[in-house]
């Protein structure tokens, strides 16, 4: 076993940037104020018995290397400088050429099609400095179509083993495809990778999506229609591409959904006879249920992961503002005391954050609060940005900007709660409204 190991020591700093510390210690991935120094690892191409094989072997080794060096945490040492090559997936590991390159970690692996025509990928993680392989080898396999899923679940499994914290790679995203111009944009649902891969479209462009949101298994999507001209739930079950409206009374409006954690209720606004409030409904029997009772505008409503309470958003107060109340209903408390509006709260996977949208000063923000209103960090700036959204492990955060402009292009971007590793998310047209689904089973 191991004498040295990688950890995220997270729980010492929350808002600290990780830096990678070498020295006669362990080799850990430490959490200081200092200046990210991302921990240098090498992944060379996955070896193979065929032609055909050496191509999907270089392929998922890449989408590996790019979901680590994508964190921020990793840098992917370029293959050009490795002196060493892997020819065999169970050869001894030069150690000596892996260190003159100053590979702190290394990532071997090889692919095969087994006799049922599935794709059969294995891969080890060695702590170059120590000289010792990092836990034991895993073998995962799957179609031959679904090979990025497979370079996914690896990259998750060395994530994991590296930090210390929860996958994400193996995840998706739903969100609203946009195109053409500004004052006729075509808005169609639509689902890809995490990363941006595999792009699927939900919906036609006949009607306006707003806001997909993710059961807590990821099998089904709840999002809002304009297809009757009014804004309208409607569940999607995605593996029989069935929907239906779930909220339909005439002369209200709902909106905003978001299920519960126990994947049987939803959360929402209904607007009727011009006032807006918060209901949470059962899917299966329709039952509704009236949890506030206010003049003002209630609405953006999302769980905490033990369900338990529900934070929103409303101007009750005057101005936009941030409350939590109990999920039974009952008396709320303000959150958001900072200048400026806040919007579109969303608790964080791990129960400890709530991300929002801030607008201050003629700028829009993401940023991230605790659940008491404490410390609160502004993670991002921009003429526009909204929406945000939690990754499965709680690290990353997902959410719309929007350009400038005429045309007013929205895009989706990411970035770390540390408000670092800000980068946008490629996509074949314009996004909005994305939200990250749980990991994939």
């Amino acid at each position: 076993m191991m004498t040295r190991i990688l950890t995220l020591l997270a729980a010492m700093c929350l808002w600290a940037a990780p830096v990678a510390a070498q020295d006669d210690g362990p080799l850990r991935i430490e959490i200081t104020e200092g200046v990210i120094e991302p921990l240098p690892i090498a992944v060379p191409d996955f070896v193979s018995d065929s032609a055909t094989g050496a191509q999907m072997g270089r392929d998922v080794a890449r989408v590996i290397a790019a979901d680590l060096s994508g964190t921020g945490l990793f840098r992917e040492i370029p293959q050009k400088a490795h002196i060493a090559r892997i020819t065999s997936f169970s050869s001894p590991v030069q150690f000596a050429d892996w260190k003159a390159i100053n590979a702190q970690a290394l990532v071997t692996g090889a692919v095969s099609v087994d006799d049922t025509g599935k794709l059969v990928a294995r891969f080890r993680l060695f702590d170059v400095f120590a000289g010792q392989e990092m836990g034991d080898g895993l073998q995962l396999s799957g179609t031959q179509s679904g090979w990025r899923r497979i370079a996914h679940k690896v990259a998750d499994e060395i994530y994991t083993r590296l930090t210390g914290e929860g996958a994400y790679f193996d995840s998706r995203v739903a969100f609203v495809a946009e195109s053409g111009p500004k004052n006729a944009r075509a808005k169609r649902l639509a689902i890809m990778d995490y990363d941006g891969a595999n792009v699927e479209y939900l919906s036609d462009s006949s009607s306006i999506v707003l806001a997909p949101r993710f059961s807590p298994d990821g099998d089904r999507i709840l999002y809002t229609s304009y297809k009757t001209g009014f804004p309208r739930i409607y569940l999607l079950d995605l593996a029989t591409m069935n929907r239906r409206a779930l909220e339909s009374q005439e002369g209200s409006m709902s909106f905003a959904p978001r299920f519960a954690p126990d994947g049987r209720h939803v959360v929402y606004s209904l607007t009727r006879g011009g006032n807006t409030d918060i209901y949470v409904m059962e899917i299966g029997t329709g039952d509704r249920r009236r949890l506030t009772r206010a003049p003002s505008i209630e609405t953006a409503p999302s769980f905490s992961p033990d369900g338990e309470r529900i934070v929103f958003e409303s101007d009750r107060s005057g101005s936009q503002q941030l409350y939590i109340m109990p999920t039974r209903g009952g008396e709320a408390t303000r959150i958001s005391f900072g200048q400026g509006r806040y919007g579109t709260p969303v608790w964080s996977p791990r129960g400890d954050l709530v991300a929002f949208t801030k607008q201050s000063k003629g700028r829009f923000h993401i940023g991230v609060m605790r659940t008491d209103g404490s410390e609160e960090r502004l993670l991002t700036a921009s003429f526009l940005d909204e929406g945000p959204t939690w990754s499965p492990n709680g690290r990353v955060i997902m959410f719309t900007r929007e350009t400038q402009g005429a045309s007013g292009q929205a895009s989706l971007y990411s970035v770390d709660i540390t408000g670092r590793n800000l980068k946008q998310v490629p996509t074949e047209t314009g996004a909005s409204d994305p939200a990250w689904s749980p990991l994939n089973d």
